[in-house]
């Protein structure tokens, strides 16, 4: 069923008043390409988790929400197992689900908010794993066709936090499951972050894949909100990859200025870092700002609009390049 000017605030974790002109849901194929047939000329929106949105208007069009759902192992060996899950699913319950079963691979990802259809739109990634590590295989509807396509891992063109679905396939498909090659006796990765440090405060010397994971979740919880409680996207911009010039520059003026390796001649800076120096980190305008604990995540306190917390971004992006010649990139998606 669709429905008319239905508010969106429900549907996005930054919880932004905004309006969509036409509304529907769809949880299987066969609805989701009867609405697609019946609406040829709306403008679309398709929604997961809401949880990588800005929206700083009302929608004019169609916003649909994929609540395709489902969870099967489609194949198995000696070492692995492939699981798929619907688009809709909750991505963290996805996670839980594979700790569960033992299948490891995913735990790195924990409390990441949003749907699974939009794990590998985004590449999402965090504690040094991408969805790329563990993907499978994809299914997409084409919505100029209503066929559905399948896409490896060459397809999906995979980068930091882009794939194909963010470039030239954009708007033109609806992903509706990702399935996931994971390990049935997993060498667990807590090299990334504070992992270790968090394991040795619980005590843990020889952790698996729970124990990973419920590190994760309470690093992640100490330093993100959580956005049923503040309105937030998590992390608001990327990490820049700067060339070595443009780093030794930095360290002329702060010594200990943190890098990690990219490409030859480059480095990737935490935009964490860079904000944070810049003063930002804690800063509040009116009912939003920027998060304490984490300079990297913008927030709404309750009432702002997505114009204001853009207006935010905006002036963060143009004093960090001001005072470091750091051009940052929004995570986020803007509408």
């Amino acid at each position: 069923m669709i429905q008319k000017n239905i508010s969106l605030k429900p549907y996005n974790t930054f919880g932004i008043e905004a309006r969509a002109e036409y509304f529907s849901a769809f949880s299987s194929i066969p609805e989701l390409q009867q609405i697609l047939a019946a609406n040829t000329s709306l403008p679309l929106l398709v929604l997961g988790g809401g949880s990588n949105l800005l929206l700083t208007k009302d929608v004019q069009g169609l916003v649909l929400k994929n609540e395709l759902t489902g969870i099967e192992v489609i194949a198995e060996d000696l070492a692995t197992v492939v699981v798929r899950a619907g688009a809709g699913e909750i991505w963290h319950e996805f996670v839980l689900y594979c700790i569960d079963k033992g299948f490891g691979g995913a735990e790195n990802l924990s409390l990441i908010p949003g749907s699974v259809g939009a794990s590998p739109m985004q590449n999402i990634g965090a504690y040094g794993t991408e969805i790329k590590d563990i993907f499978e295989s994809l299914e997409a509807l084409e919505i100029a066709t209503g066929e559905i396509h399948t896409f490896n891992k060459e397809s999906c063109a995979f980068g930091y936090r882009e794939s194909v679905f963010k470039r030239a396939l954009k708007g033109k498909y609806i992903i509706t499951s990702v399935a996931f090659r994971l390990q049935k006796n997993p060498q667990v990765n807590t090299t990334y972050g504070a992992i270790d440090a968090e394991l040795q405060a619980q005590g843990i010397s020889n952790p698996g894949i729970r124990d990973v994971s419920n590190a994760v979740i309470a690093i992640r919880s100490s330093k993100l909100p959580d956005p049923k409680k503040i309105g937030n996207a998590g992390s608001f911009f990327k990490n820049p990859v700067v060339n070595q010039a443009i780093y030794d520059e930095i360290l002329k003026q702060y010594p200990h200025a943190p890098a990690y390796p990219a490409t030859p001649g480059s480095v990737k800076l935490p935009a964490g870092w860079l904000i944070e120096t810049a003063g930002w980190k804690g800063k509040t305008i009116g009912n939003y700002g920027v998060h304490l604990n984490q300079a990297l995540v913008l927030v709404n306190y309750g009432g702002a609009t997505g114009k204001e917390i853009y207006e935010l971004s905006s002036a963060i992006l143009t004093d960090i390049y001001e005072k470091f010649g750091v051009q940052l990139e929004r995570e986020v998606n803007i509408l």
